[in-house]
C-alpha cells in the first residue's frame, strides 16, 4: 500500500478505537476530525473540567494525550488494524501558551513515515488560533506495511 492514500477513512478508525482501545473516550471525551488527507491529520478536541488544572488552565498531560491520541489515529487511517501495536517511542513537547477551556485543535503532519517509524510534528492551536503547544512524536510502527 502507498503512503499516499489511507486504508481507513475516519468512521473506521473511530469504530476501532471504540471497540479495541474504549478508555481513550474515558471521561466525555469528545473528538471530531476537520481533516484527514495522506501524511496530514486536523482534529479538533472539545475540552472540559476533567482536563483543567487549578487556574482553568487545560493541562499538560492533556494535550500530550490528545498529540498522541491524534498521531495513533493517523497511523491507525493509514494501515487499518496492522497499526493496532504502533507504540510511542518519543515524545517532546513545548508549552506555548495557557490554554483556557474550549475547544483545542490538533494538527499533525508525518514528516517521516519508514518501515519502522514514524515522526509527527504536531501542532495544538487553542479556539483563537494560537499555538498553545508544539510536539513532535516518533512512533515505533513495528514494520507495518507502508
Amino acid at each position: 500500500m502507498s503512503r499516499a492514500q489511507l486504508e481507513w477513512g475516519e468512521n473506521e478508525v473511530f469504530t476501532f478505537l471504540n471497540e479495541e482501545f474504549p478508555q481513550a473516550f474515558l471521561g466525555d471525551k469528545q473528538y471530531s476530525v476537520i481533516t484527514l488527507e495522506p501524511e496530514k491529520l486536523v482534529l479538533n478536541f472539545a475540552t472540559g473540567e476533567g482536563q483543567l488544572r487549578p487556574g482553568g488552565t487545560v493541562s499538560g498531560p492533556a494535550q500530550m494525550e490528545l498529540a498522541d491520541f491524534a498521531v495513533y489515529f493517523l497511523l491507525l487511517a493509514h494501515h487499518g488494524t496492522t497499526a493496532r501495536l504502533c507504540v510511542t517511542t518519543s515524545l517532546t513537547c513545548s508549552f506555548l501558551r495557557k490554554p483556557k477551556v474550549g475547544n483545542l485543535v490538533c494538527e499533525v503532519e508525518l514528516l517521516k513515515h519508514g518501515r519502522t517509524l514514524a515522526v509527527a510534528d504536531v501542532s495544538i492551536k487553542a479556539s483563537t488560533g494560537e499555538t498553545v503547544s508544539h510536539l513532535e512524536l516518533t512512533y515505533y510502527t513495528g514494520g507495518v506495511s507502508c
